[in-house]
């Protein structure tokens, strides 16, 4: 467990979670998940299939989107590490926490329309997006967070054709080729747009309500930019009390890397290729700059939790 970052008033955040339907682990976890190589996932995923994608050590693993979301969670190991791989569905948010001695469970509770996660030690209740505990035992302490890459099959596989990728051999009968909210190829359904499925903590028309913005936060704030924009540009520039940020699109997987960028340095990206000021080469993942921790989410969940986050130019 690490020390909490942002301080967040957790009593006024107990107060706003709201039941999403299904009771205690009526969602239930995947906690001896199995895997299966690139060649056989190919019979059960499309190209265009949602995966997230992790390397850890000498792991290389990608979950299936079809499958998280009848499950939200899969506990996990990773580089000899327990962990737990997570999906929200109403948020659009995947990502991943070093769990320790004990695995996490789906409540059933949603805090702005995201998954509150406990955890079987102590029960404590963590929403997903903030990965801290707002009650129980463990109040006030927040997870270590590790980086999920949402893309789609074809590309992850292409990029690591070497992968494990999550069984439906999950211990559970699911529809794995229906998703109960729609679908992302192409977008349909809760995906594609209108309101979230329960009031939002708080609403902000900087963005629409669903679109994609790629999220950052830190001790000194949150700051987020729309997805579509970079993807379009290749790299925009912003800032956090006062400190410049940089973000690099990485069309191979189509995810994005935000960078602490002290010094303002200038970056250009040609064909998945970035390229500073004095002519130095470098892969979107790897830039000389300190990377901050980054994921993909609706905008409404994230300007819900991080309503003075600031906009990437």
């Amino acid at each position: 467990m690490k020390q909490l970052s942002i301080q967040y008033p957790f009593k006024k955040l107990r107060s706003e979670i709201v039941s999403g339907g299904p009771p205690k682990d009526g969602i239930p976890s995947v906690d001896e998940p199995t895997f299966v190589g690139a060649t056989e996932a190919n019979q059960t995923l499309r190209a265009d299939d949602i995966v997230f994608g992790v390397v850890r050590g000498a792991d290389v693993k990608a979950y299936p989107q079809k499958i998280l979301v009848w499950h939200e969670i899969a506990n996990d190991t990773l580089d000899r590490t327990p962990v737990s791989v997570t999906y929200c569905p109403l948020t659009g948010t995947a990502m991943g926490f070093e769990r320790g001695e004990t695995t996490f469970g789906v409540s059933g509770r949603l805090l702005n329309d995201n998954l509150v996660m406990y955890d079987r030690a102590t029960d404590s209740r963590w929403p997903q997006m903030l990965g801290t505990a707002i009650s129980g035992e463990l109040e006030g302490k927040s997870l270590r967070e590790f980086r999920l890459i949402w893309t789609t099959w074809g590309s992850w596989r292409d990029a690591y054709p070497n992968t494990q990728v999550l069984s439906e051999d999950t211990g559970y009968i699911r529809e794995y080729d229906r998703d109960p909210y729609g679908s992302y190829t192409p977008l349909s359904g809760y995906y594609e747009g209108g309101s979230p499925l329960f009031p939002p903590l708080r609403t902000d028309d900087r963005y629409g309500s669903k679109s994609v913005v790629i999220g950052t936060r830190a001790s000194t704030g949150a700051a987020a930019l729309s997805k579509a924009s970079l993807r379009d540009r290749g790299v925009i520039e912003g800032e956090l009390a006062g400190t410049p940020l940089v973000a690099i699109h990485n069309p191979s997987l189509d995810t994005a890397y935000v960078y602490w960028n002290p010094d303002d340095a200038q970056f250009t990206l040609r064909d998945g290729t970035v390229t500073d000021s004095r002519g130095q080469r470098y892969t979107p993942d790897d830039l000389p700059l300190e990377r901050e921790y980054a994921f993909d989410a609706m905008w409404f969940a994230w300007a819900g939790f991080y309503p003075e986050t600031r906009e990437f130019e």
